[in-house]
């Protein structure tokens, strides 16, 4: 019988197809973090979505359990009478330890264990340079990007750990953090490079357990929350003199691509890495900003 396209294209990359694996993505309410749930739930993942926003959460798990995909990817009949797809589980990485080993324990008993975790939330903060910038801010940045991945990442592990099933851990790192650096960005940089670090040693310790734990490095990507960058003319002209590929891409499928990978066993060599993920906008000599 002749194979479809879809089915060839899935024999040729089998990270393709996760149908039954469960994947925790928090930040999942906006941009990036909106779209992984979305391309994963296509890929055959079941989604649990983490947030603080949870009306927005509630938006995107109704669109993902209504989703019709016909290309096979999607058991069709699963979805439509195995419960859900999506659930929603308010998370605020932000909160403390107590807080977010609850939040970890509801999304754990959606669907009786993770497979994957995406520690994709993120705060920017206030774009001030290091002489400016309060303490209050530098505590918010540090204590959402660094310490709340942290302890995600320690209670998904810990229940990984109990049921001896091992997993991925793939950690949504910035350019910001290794190697481009440009001001006035000191916290988010500084707390993206401890992330790119904590994610090697993590790697290190889980590896023993079977725990995978990746960074992936992206550059700026057309999403919701750049769109209205990328209107302005003065930013054309900084992409066409700093990223070597002359073009912003879509987080789907630059970024969808390689989390499907990293998820997949396909990746069971891979581990501590930093993925960087940014049409070469890091390179070494590519213009800086001060030579436009």
């Amino acid at each position: 019988m002749t194979m479809s396209t879809q089915e060839t294209r899935i024999e040729l990359e089998p990270w393709r197809d996760l149908r039954g694996t469960i994947v925790m993505v928090t930040g999942a309410s906006s941009g990036i973090g909106w779209e992984f749930c979305i391309d994963l739930a296509k890929a055959g993942c079941k989604i649990i979505a983490a947030a603080r926003r949870t009306e927005r959460l509630r938006i995107l798990c109704d669109k993902i359990n209504k989703l019709d995909v016909s290309d096979g990817r999607v058991n069709q009949s699963q979805a439509k009478n195995n419960d859900v797809i999506a659930v929603a589980v308010e998370l605020d990485v932000s909160a403390d330890g107590p807080t977010i080993e609850a939040s970890v324990r509801n999304a754990w008993e959606a669907f009786g264990r993770i497979d994957a975790l995406i520690n994709n939330a993120g705060f920017r903060g206030p774009i001030r340079g290091s002489l400016d910038l309060s303490e209050e801010d530098w505590d918010r940045t540090f204590s959402t990007n660094i310490r709340g991945s942290w302890l995600v990442s320690k209670y998904v592990c810990l229940q990984m750990l109990a049921l001896n099933q091992g997993g991925s851990i793939i950690n949504i790192s910035s350019t910001a953090g290794v190697g481009r650096v440009f001001p006035p960005a000191v916290a988010y940089a500084s707390s993206k490079s401890a992330l790119d670090t904590m994610t090697k040693v993590m790697a290190m310790e889980l590896g023993k357990h079977k725990i995978r734990v990746n960074s992936i490095a992206p550059g700026i990507f057309q999403s919701e929350i750049t769109n209205e960058l990328l209107e302005k003319k003065w930013f054309e002209k900084v992409v066409s003199r700093t990223v070597p590929l002359r073009d912003l891409g879509t987080t789907d499928p630059a970024m969808t691509s390689l989390v499907k990978y990293l998820i997949h066993d396909s990746s069971n060599y891979l581990t501590g890495n930093v993925f960087i993920v940014d049409a070469g906008y890091t390179l070494a000599g590519v213009p800086l900003f001060s030579s436009l």
